[in-house]
């Protein structure tokens, strides 16, 4: 099925400054990105910024880039500027796959982009790995997701959903066998005609409260929906201690 890559990349972080450009195995991280994207199968697969720096080096490696505004808070306002500059058809399929996910592997980008194809009545479609360890359940780093029967998304939260009123009124050092939680993976695919609703619906609370940009998609009424992971993806990278991580792992 056919299908487009946007990653959306900033200089400025705050934990981890010029982040896209930070060297891993002799290549940017952004470049690590930028060729598992290549390897999904995609049509096209652009760099989304509004940082010379980051072009400087998408133009240095032969991707592709598209400059937008200074202006966006998130990543999906660049998103949806970039695929009007690009000037897709509202029917094209958009993946959004984040600048910092040097070890993603490639076959989730065409599976989350698949998904989205084989559920007409989703406006978005993402995906979910299982949750085995009490540690990530309580992270508030690690978002958690609840589903329908139909595996429609109902919340997402930096929470422990759903709670296990029984269990965890024991313990919270270890999960129950019968414990079902998980985790939300950051990876998005979208039809570009929903991006051009999306950026002009207005901020909701619940969206602000936890810092999940998604949840303006449920309090909207859009519907998100959520496969489970085919492979085990490989760590993102939000801090020193995780762009060490992943320079051992690509060298292992």
């Amino acid at each position: 099925m056919p299908f487009k890559v946007i990653i959306p990349a900033r200089y400025a972080s705050s934990r981890l400054p010029a982040k896209p450009l930070l060297e891993i195995g002799g290549k940017p991280m952004l470049q690590h990105v930028y060729e598992r994207a290549v390897a999904s199968g995609a049509e096209s697969v652009v760099v989304a910024t509004d940082d010379e720096r980051i072009q400087k080096a998408v133009d240095h490696f032969g991707g592709q880039v598209c400059m937008t505004s200074t202006e966006h808070r998130s990543g999906t306002e660049r998103l949806a500027e970039t695929a009007e500059l690009m000037a897709y058809d509202d029917d094209t399929v958009v993946v959004n796959l984040q600048g910092d996910e040097p070890l993603i592997p490639s076959g989730l980008v065409s599976q989350v982009a698949n998904d989205l194809e084989q559920h007409p009545g989703a406006d978005v479609a993402t995906l979910s790995t299982r949750i085995h360890t009490a540690a990530e359940l309580f992270d508030p780093h690690v978002v958690k997701l609840v589903t329908d029967s139909n595996g429609f998304a109902l919340y997402f939260s930096r929470a422990s959903i759903p709670w296990d009123r029984d269990a965890f009124s024991v313990t919270t050092e270890e999960l129950p066998d019968a414990a079902v939680h998980y985790r939300h993976l950051g990876l998005y695919a979208y039809r570009a005609g929903y991006l051009k609703r999306y950026v002009q619906q207005p901020h909701c609370e619940l969206e602000q409260m936890e810092a999940l940009e998604q949840l303006r998609v449920l309090w909207h009424g859009g519907r998100i929906h959520v496969g489970i992971a085919e492979e085990v993806p490989g760590p993102g990278v939000d801090t020193e201690a995780d762009l060490e991580h992943v320079r051992k792992l690509l060298l292992a």
